[in-house]
């Protein structure tokens, strides 16, 4: 399996559209990050898992490491949130420069900080 037969494995026409959105920005914001998949879902990686997305239900997820999460938690007050991860529900707009100052910061955390995956 890859991403593309990930994406198209949704059987709802736009949440497939939801989850194609989250891989070009992933792609546009890590571009020199490998695509895979891990534990079933789009992962993004580079010597490290930098982030991963999951479709579901009712909602999406996008997890980072849970130092990243901290690290904009005055920013994500209106998001229902995990140890490392983000609710995106379908009916609402994807936070792409809020995701994207998240990556961003994830690829430092990697490269710079040393920090690995959970």
């Amino acid at each position: 399996m890859n991403v593309d037969d990930y994406i198209a494995g949704c059987d709802d026409e736009y949440k497939r559209g939801f989850l194609a959105r989250l891989r070009d920005l992933s792609r546009s914001a890590a571009p020199t990050a490998e695509e895979g998949i891990k534990w079933g879902n789009p992962a993004y990686s580079l010597d490290t898992i930098l982030f991963a997305f999951a479709g579901y239900a009712k909602h999406a997820n996008f997890v980072f490491t849970p130092s990243t999460k901290e690290a904009f938690a005055d920013q994500l007050g209106d998001f229902d949130t995990g140890k490392g991860s983000i609710k995106l529900y379908y009916d609402r707009e994807i936070p792409t420069d809020l995701l994207s100052q998240m990556i961003a910061h994830r690829i430092h955390e990697a490269e710079v900080d040393g920090v690995k995956w959970m």
